[in-house]
């Protein structure tokens, strides 16, 4: 990594940081809410694409608060988890502005969650209420443990789907005052998400994110921007952390934001020219679609990439005409580091850039000492509004916080190999985390893991990571069937079926190897190092789910030919 910043832009730029830190807001979200309402009133502010749903700041703010107190006369408040399973729809940004105002506590569900894996956040997070699309209930009902999830008179339903004994949750919201719900005392600190992220042990952790945490994350995306804004896009699933951040961005820079039903790699590029988007997370996936004529004369002012090589930037700039911003951030820390926009002649590097707002990092060895510039080290960050903790999992805390020698603020770990050079600029450089990122999504190696060993032919297995240029990662399996069992016994095709039953679809492997032994540590653990050496090619000895898929299809179109 070249730095190509000299020593008195640096410093005008950690300046210009520190300013921005002391204009943040200090407040909650519906106090923001309320507020950018008064003065932004008629402005447009939501625009759910393709479903004909829109908002302005006036009505959301009104819609948001009906909401708030019809949950209220469900005897939902401050402090209670409050499930939400939507797809993108207008009620979902409604909903997460409602909650706020509650003080209830949003839980998001992934909406490609299979019925064991609703059950555990339902009853981890101890929800007790479950807003749901009705795409969703017969998945809902396929749930076997009744006793982790609310009961059917605290499951809402919308478009009047609801079944026996659930709750009408568009005639509920209709019967509601739009006025101010009663405020119970909400500060900064209290919790707005619990919000799940796989981890390196088997079921998701739940992050505990404060109302100071998103307003932090906002105000400091909002300060990344090389000018002013006003038409933003979304198009992960709501259910992710990115959108809820795009959506109180949105409100910092006083614009609009633009959302898509779901993310579409075909339609994303398409999106951004027919609504004249000036600001996006660009998913990388999304620029190995084809080149079009007009690609350079888009509304585009920036983009924010998360992970992208030299080579992708500048692909990028050549085609669109614009820099993209390079970043580190995570669920726990939110938006950790920048690269800040003036500094243009770093765009391509490589580098995530340096210590966003309110945020200081270290790289540390495994004696938790500090490394010098250049070494390899884990990345550790401190600062105002990271995660209070894990739900429910003081152990999970235990090993991800470090009180600090100073007496600040504690660090906290985040399982990431970095390189840092003598100006402070930083470079991903790996993962010590057991994890796989397939199609921006992170998979916990051992939740996969879990499921294939509840085969009773399996003696043990070990999910890793086979690079992919169209999704970044695929998951392969190593299955290690019983003794004196054999792959007949337990075909691949019989794996990925019961896979698919336990895993949402983005966990499901793709690729099937069976070994004879794991090679394994003093303490019996698989060494998935050595489990890996040597081998080029991962693909190569593996039976893949994709191909067989396909073949499966040729072969059903050729039994239909008809002479």
């Amino acid at each position: 990594m070249t730095t190509k910043i000299s020593v008195a832009e640096l410093a005008a730029e950690r300046a210009r940081i520190k300013a921005l830190e002391a204009g943040f807001l200090t407040t909650t979200i519906g106090e923001f809410c309320r507020k950018r309402a008064a003065e932004l009133g008629d402005k447009p502010f939501l625009e759910v694409f393709d479903r004909g749903e829109t908002a302005t700041y006036a009505q959301a703010d009104r819609a948001s608060n009906g909401i708030a107190n019809a949950l209220a006369g469900l005897g939902i408040g401050k402090g209670d988890r409050v499930a939400v399973m939507l797809p993108n729809r207008i009620l979902y940004p409604l909903l997460f502005l409602a909650l706020a105002k509650l003080g209830a506590i949003h839980v998001p569900v992934n909406t490609r969650y299979t019925p064991r894996e609703i059950a555990y956040v339902a009853g981890d997070s101890g929800a007790a209420a479950l807003i749901i699309d009705p795409a969703h209930l017969d998945t809902l009902a396929a749930v076997e443990d009744r006793d982790r999830l609310p009961p059917p008179a605290r499951t809402l339903v919308p478009d009047g789907k609801a079944r026996p004994g659930m709750i009408d949750f568009d005639a509920l919201a209709a019967e509601a005052s739009d006025a101010a719900p009663f405020d119970p005392g909400i500060g900064p600190d209290d919790l707005m998400n619990i919000q799940y992220t796989s981890g390196t042990t088997g079921f998701p952790k739940g992050c505990m994110l404060s109302h100071d945490y998103w307003m932090v994350l906002a105000q400091s995306a909002a300060g990344w921007d090389a000018e002013p804004i006003s038409r933003l896009m979304t198009a992960q699933p709501f259910f992710y952390m990115d959108p809820q951040w795009h959506l109180l961005k949105t409100m910092v820079l006083g614009g609009t934001l633009f959302i898509a039903p779901q993310l579409s790699s075909s339609r994303f590029i398409g999106w951004v020219k027919q609504y004249g988007i000036e600001w996006c997370q660009f998913p990388i996936l999304m620029t190995r679609q084809p080149e079009e004529p007009d690609d350079g004369s888009t509304a585009l002012r920036q983009v924010a990439s998360f992970g992208w090589d030299g080579e992708t930037c500048r692909v990028f700039k050549r085609r669109f005409g614009v820099r993209a911003r390079e970043g580190f951030g995570m669920t726990e820390i939110g938006l950790g580091t920048l690269m800040p926009a003036s500094f243009q002649a770093m765009y391509d590097s490589g580098s995530v850039g340096i210590d966003g707002p309110f945020r200081e990092t270290t790289i540390r060895d495994e004696d938790s000492r500090v490394v010098l510039p250049g070494q390899r080290g884990e990345l550790w960050v401190r600062g105002r509004g990271l995660l209070k903790g894990y739900w429910n999992r003081p152990d999970a805390d235990a090993e991800a916080f470090r009180d600090a020698d100073d007496g600040g603020l504690r660090w906290f770990r985040t399982g990431d190999l970095f390189e840092g050079d003598e100006y402070g600029f930083l470079q991903l450089v790996g993962r010590l985390k057991d994890m796989i990122r397939r199609s921006s999504e992170n998979i916990a190696a051992r939740e996969v893991e879990a499921v294939i060993r509840q085969l009773p032919q399996v003696e043990d297995c070990a999910a890793v990571p086979v690079p992919d240029i169209k999704r970044g990662e695929e998951v392969k399996i190593y299955v290690q069937l019983k003794p004196g069992l054999s792959r007949a016994d337990l075909p691949p095709q019989a794996i990925l079926a019961h896979a698919r039953k336990g895993l949402a679809a983005f966990k499901v492997p793709r690729f099937y190897t069976y070994v004879e032994n794991f090679p394994r540590t003093v303490s019996n653990k698989i060494e998935k190092r050595n489990l890996l050496a040597g081998v080029d090619d991962l693909r190569a000895d593996a039976w893949d789910a994709e191909i067989s898929a396909s073949l499966d299809d040729r072969e059903a179109s050729a039994s239909r030919v008809r002479f």
